[in-house]
C-alpha cells in the first residue's frame, strides 16, 4: 500500500481525524487524575500510601492501572500518528488503526476496561462518571465501525505477506534489523516450530548457534565487553520477531537479557570482564533461578539459604519455575545470606557456575538435582525445579561482592525484562494475527472465504489495531529506556497490555479456525498455549497492576 500522505474519500475515515483524537485525548487525561487523586486520598494515612488502604480497595486500584494504560496507550498511538503525518507515511491502514484504536478504546473507557475475561475496570468503581465531548464523542459513535473494521481488512488482503500490518514508525535501522529477523523467523524457525511443541523437544542447538552468530545475546551489552552497544528499541524489534516465529526463540535473549542487566548494574569490574563476554557471544548460556514453590511472586519471603563456607558459600533450597536450567553454564540464584532476616534486605545473588546437561540428564554437578515440569506450552527450552542441597558457588561470585544487595540488583532489571516481554507478546499477537488472516484466505464456507463474513473481518481488524496500540507502548517505553528516563511505569503498562492482546489475538484467531484450531496438527493450537503464559510470568497480570497503581499513587 503507497504512503502519500494522503487519506482517500471512499473510505469511512472521519474528516479531521488527528484533530479529534488530539482533542479526546486532554479528556480521558483529565479523567485519569481524577480517579489517581480520588483514590489516593481514600488509601492514604498521613499522605503516604497505606498497605492496607491499598489492599482494601485493590479492585479500584487495579482498575486506575488499566485506565491510565488505557490513556498512556492512546497517547502513544496519537503520537505515532502525528510522526507518520510528518513523515508523510500516514496512509489510509493506518488512519483506519487510529480511528479505530481510538473509538474502541473510548468506548471501552467510558463502559468498562477488561482486566479479564469476567473483571472490568468501570469508572464508577472509582467514583467518576464521564459526558464525553464533542471530539471523544464522535469518535466513539463513528470510529470503530463494521464499514471501518471491513475497510482496515481490505487494505490488510492486499498487504498480504508483510511481517506487521501498518507503518511501525521506526527508523530506517531498526526497520533493517526486523527485515533481518523476519527473514530468519519465516525461514528458519516457523517450519519447525510446531514440531519442536508437539514433541516437547529442546530448542536446537544449531539454532541457538546461529542466533549467537547474529548477535542476539550480545545486543545491548557494551562493545567493550564484547557486544554491540544497540538500543533496547532493537533488542524489542529483534524480540518481537523470534517471537513471531516461536516464543521460546524469541526468549532465548531475555535469559541473556536478564543476566547482563544484572552484573552490568550490579557486577564488580572484575565479574563483568569475567561474564559479559561470553553472555555476548553465546559461550555462556545463563538461566535466572529466583522463584520457590511457596513464594510465587513475593520474593521478599524467600527462604533458599546461602551461608560462608570459608572464603565460599554453599546454597541450599529449592526452586521452580526455572527456564532453560538443563543446558545452561551460570544460574542467577537469589539466596537469603544474610543470619536472622526475612524479608528482602536478607537476599543476596550469586553468579553459581554450573555444568550443562541435556534433556535426558539436566543436572549433572554435585548438590544439584531437580526435573522438568510438563507444561502447555513455551515448551523450547523447558521449565524445571532445581534443588539445592550445600551447592558450591565461588565467594568471588557473589554479584558486586557485597551482601544484601539481591533484591535491589534484581529490581533493576525489571525495566529491561518488562519491555522484551511486551515485545514477545507482540510477535506472539502478531504470529495469531497472520496464522487467522491466511486460514481466513484459505478457508472457504458457503461458496466464499471465511474472511468476508463481517463478524471475522471484525477479529482481524480488532487484532490488528490492538497489535499496534500494543506495540507503540512497548516501543515508547524502550525509547525511555534509552533516553535514560525511569520507566518502570510504562513497561508495566507494555507488559500489562501486550499480554492481554496476545490471549485476545490468539484465542480469535483459533475461534477463526474453528474446529480446526482445536486440533494439535494446526499451529494456531500451539500460539494458543504460548499466548497463555504472557499473563503469568515477568509478573502476573494481577501483580502487576499492584506494581503500576502504587507508582501512580505514589
Amino acid at each position: 500500500m503507497p504512503h502519500d500522505g494522503q487519506v482517500m474519500t471512499d473510505t469511512p475515515i472521519l474528516p479531521d481525524l488527528q484533530a479529534l483524537t488530539a482533542a479526546a485525548l486532554p479528556e480521558v487525561e483529565a479523567l485519569f487524575v481524577q480517579a489517581r487523586d480520588g483514590l489516593k486520598a481514600q488509601v492514604s494515612t498521613g499522605g503516604k500510601v497505606s498497605n492496607q488502604g491499598l489492599e482494601a480497595r485493590q479492585f479500584q486500584a487495579h482498575s486506575l492501572s488499566w485506565l491510565a494504560t488505557y490513556v498512556e496507550a492512546l497517547r502513544q498511538l496519537n503520537a505515532w500518528a502525528g510522526r507518520l503525518a510528518q513523515a508523510g507515511q500516514f496512509g489510509q491502514m493506518e488512519a483506519l488503526i487510529l480511528q479505530i484504536g481510538f473509538g474502541e478504546y473510548l468506548n471501552q473507557i467510558a463502559g468498562g476496561i477488561p482486566m479479564s475475561q469476567t473483571e472490568f475496570a468501570r469508572l464508577w468503581d472509582l467514583g467518576l462518571g464521564w459526558t464525553p465531548g464533542e471530539a471523544a464523542a464522535r469518535l466513539m459513535a463513528a470510529g470503530n465501525t463494521p464499514t471501518a473494521r471491513s475497510a482496515l481488512v481490505a487494505l490488510m488482503r492486499d498487504n498480504h505477506g508483510r511481517a506487521t500490518f501498518g507503518a511501525t514508525g521506526l527508523d530506517e535501522e531498526l526497520e533493517m534489523i526486523r527485515d533481518q529477523f523476519r527473514r530468519y523467523a519465516d525461514e528458519k524457525v516457523i517450519p519447525q516450530a510446531h514440531d519442536w511443541h508437539l514433541k516437547d523437544e529442546l530448542i536446537p542447538m544449531e539454532v541457538i548457534t546461529e542466533l549467537a552468530e547474529m548477535g542476539v545475546f550480545g545486543l545491548t551489552i557494551p562493545e567493550a565487553y564484547g557486544g554491540f552497544g544497540l538500543s533496547k528499541a532493537s533488542m524489542v524489534v529483534v524480540s518481537e520477531e523470534l517471537s513471531r516465529g516461536y516464543i521460546g526463540v524469541g526468549s532465548l535473549g531475555t535469559r541473556s537479557e536478564i543476566a547482563a542487566e544484572l552484573i552490568l548494574c550490579g557486577g564488580t569490574d572484575e565479574q563483568k570482564a569475567k561474564w559479559l563476554p561470553g553472555l555476548a557471544s553465546g559461550a555462556i548460556l545463563p538461566t535466572a533461578v529466583f522463584t520457590e514453590p511457596n513464594t510465587g511472586s513475593d520474593l521478599g519471603s524467600l527462604r533458599t539459604r546461602a551461608r560462608r563456607q570459608g572464603e565460599d558459600w554453599v546454597i541450599t533450597g529449592n526452586k521452580t519455575w526455572i527456564t532453560h536450567a538443563a543446558r545452561t553454564h551460570v544460574m542467577t540464584v537469589l539466596a537469603r545470606s544474610v543470619e536472622g532476616t526475612g524479608d528482602y534486605r536478607g537476599l543476596s545473588m550469586f553468579l553459581a557456575e554450573k555444568t550443562p546437561g541435556t534433556d535426558e540428564t539436566p543436572f549433572v554437578d554435585q548438590g544439584l538435582s531437580g526435573g522438568e515440569i510438563e507444561v502447555l506450552g513455551y515448551r523450547g527450552m523447558k521449565e524445571y525445579t532445581v534443588n539445592f542441597d550445600d551447592f558450591a558457588v565461588k565467594g568471588e561470585n557473589l554479584l558486586g561482592g557485597v551482601e544484601g544487595q539481591g533484591f535491589k540488583q534484581l529490581m533493576q532489571t525489571f525495566e529491561s525484562a518488562r519491555i522484551q516481554t511486551g515485545a514477545r507478546a507482540i510477535g506472539v499477537a502478531q504470529s495469531a494475527l497472520e496464522t487467522g488472516m491466511q486460514y481466513a484466505l484459505d478457508r472457504k464456507q458457503f461458496g466464499k472465504p471465511l474472511v468476508d463474513f463481517p463478524r471475522i473481518e471484525g477479529k482481524l481488524a480488532m487484532m490488528a489495531v490492538e497489535i499496534m496500540i500494543a506495540r507503540q507502548l512497548t516501543y515508547f517505553s524502550a525509547w525511555q529506556k534509552d533516553h535514560d528516563k525511569r520507566c518502570d511505569l510504562e513497561a508495566g503498562m507494555a507488559k500489562l497490555l501486550g499480554a492481554r492482546v496476545a490471549w485476545a489475538s490468539a484465542d480469535n484467531a483459533l475461534q477463526i479456525h474453528g474446529g480446526n484450531g482445536f486440533a494439535l496438527e494446526y499451529r494456531i493450537s500451539r500460539i494458543l498455549c504460548d499466548a497463555r503464559i504472557l499473563n503469568i510470568f515477568e509478573g502476573a497480570a494481577e501483580i502487576q497492576a499492584q506494581v503500576i497503581a502504587r507508582r501512580l499513587l505514589e
